[in-house]
């Protein structure tokens, strides 16, 4: 009965559910996001690097890098790289969309980038207001003292004209608020791109657009082409903008950000959407579907840009959970929820070397090792394997569950730092990656949770390995009878 009703259950989310969400995946919003994202990598990966220059963390080092000026040379390139990842995600999502249904795709991505600027107010809030006051930061000097407090700023200020001190603490105009081109407003730039790509390929399916004679290239055709489906969507952007900047005083990037994305970065930064998505990279992959792909995908929209989050208040010398640090980042879910691969699996690789007694343990463990070092295992996924394989299951399931929920932990109690924002790329080997996203004490929680990973298989590999074992001696007898 109890085989009976496994079974059930099996064919029900192989048959039933899995082709639902598949579907969802396969969609072209879905497809576009997914690699759409891609082109931000070599962006957020270099712009790590800066930051990490631009922080070192030796204090000698620091100092000396911020006295020659090279510490603001770092932060310059920084902030023009990974700090401005919505543009890379407006431009690259829309490219790929209209790519996908074979048309020429950069007109749209730049119609795309163009929408998504549009729709915030070209405005930043007035150097002034950040430093004034009880709760401002005050002015500080070149060695980042503070020489001026807020207090002693509104002081100064109240005994300005009152037309001067509004003029001063008024917004700064036509200007582009770097704020909305990092994280904060990823969720919007995802919109706009997948909006842009699919109403651009829309239109020219429709025929909306200009035709030239052959004679003329294609490189200036390509252009006209793209004319009226450009037009239609920028007046279309720039109605919405005046639409809500004239009704509620604000701007579409804004109401996005505090509709959508914040609630929904504040969900996969709880406990339970770390438990959430830990849980669902294995389950994909225990029914042969690609998890990583699946839920580094969806996921990554809301955990990028709580990795780019982290990576301002890094940069800024303010990072804690006190002042907003986020705990489940996009390093969170690629350095510890898929350390060594899904499912965490160095566990098996370390009980193929000390333990093992079956040839086919022993020999798939040989071949995943070196892999297993750059957080590959697909040798284990489907040469062991691990795709709907009752004996492995429960570790399979439970030990990325078991990580993500004691890595929150040590974060959330102060054990160790948050993650500083550093994009490690996701081959790196486990302690060192730590190491870079996290410091020393990141690097040796890692070490930890390879232990873990240990421990949690351990019994469970070696009941699935007596049973190789018996497997293969069974058929080591019969060849023998036979012979």
């Amino acid at each position: 009965m109890k085989n009976q009703a496994n079974g059930k259950t099996s064919s029900f989310i192989t048959n039933k559910l899995l082709p639902v969400i598949m579907k969802f995946v396969n969609t072209k919003a879905v497809k576009a996001l997914q690699d759409g994202m891609v082109y931000a990598l070599p962006f957020i990966i270099i712009g790590s690097i800066f930051l990490i220059l631009s922080n070192v963390p030796v204090p000698a080092i620091a100092t000396a890098l911020k006295n020659s000026g090279w510490s603001a040379f770092f932060t310059q390139a920084y902030t023009t790289t990974f700090g401005i990842l919505s543009i890379w995600a407006a431009v690259g999502i829309a490219y790929v969309y209209v790519r996908n249904e074979g048309y020429e795709a950069l007109p749209a991505a730049l119609t795309s980038l163009s929408a998504f600027l549009m729709l915030q107010m070209l405005q930043v809030t007035a150097p002034l207001a950040g430093v004034m006051g009880k709760n401002g930061s005050g002015i500080a000097n070149s060695a980042g003292n503070v020489v001026l407090s807020g207090n002693e700023i509104s002081n100064h200020i109240d005994k300005l004209p009152g037309a001067l001190q509004s003029f001063l603490e008024s917004p700064v105009t036509g200007v582009i608020n770097i704020s909305w081109l990092s994280g904060q407003g990823m969720v919007a730039a995802i919109i706009v791109g997948i909006v842009v790509g699919w109403a651009y390929t829309k239109m020219i399916k429709a025929g909306w657009k200009i035709t030239l004679p052959e004679q003329v290239p294609s490189s200036v055709a390509n252009q006209f082409t793209a004319m009226i489906p450009s037009g239609v969507i920028l007046i279309s952007t720039m109605l919405i903008f005046a639409l809500i900047k004239t009704t509620l005083n604000t701007d579409m990037l804004n109401l996005i950000y505090n509709s959508l994305a914040a609630p929904m970065q504040g969900l996969s930064d709880s406990l339970v959407g770390a438990i959430l998505i830990a849980f669902l990279v294995s389950f994909f992959w225990f029914f042969g579907v690609h998890g990583g792909l699946i839920m580094g995908g969806i996921a990554g929209a809301f955990l990028i840009p709580n990795t780019a989050s982290n990576a301002a208040l890094y940069q800024a010398g303010k990072l804690s959970l006190n002042n907003g640090a986020h705990i489940v980042t996009n390093e969170f879910y690629n350095n510890f929820i898929n350390l060594t691969g899904s499912g965490i699996t160095i566990g098996l690789v370390i009980f193929t070397l000390v333990a093992a007694k079956s040839v086919q343990f022993k020999t798939i463990g040989k071949i995943e090792l070196v892999p297993a070092l750059f957080n590959i295992n697909e040798p284990f996924l489907f040469g062991l394997p691990l795709v709907m394989n009752p004996f492995l299951a429960i570790p399979f399931f439970l030990v990325p569950v078991i990580v993500a929920i004691s890595t929150y932990g040590v974060i959330y109690f102060g054990i160790v730092p948050p993650l500083n924002g550093v994009a490690a790329p996701w081959t790196t080997p486990a302690v060192i990656s730590g190491f870079l996203i996290g410091g020393w004490k990141m690097a040796l929680w890692q070490a930890v949770t390879l232990l873990i990973s240990a421990i949690g298989y351990y019994p469970f590999a070696k009941k699935y390995d007596q049973y190789l074992y018996e497997e293969e001696q069974e058929k080591a007898r019969n060849e023998g009878i036979t012979i």
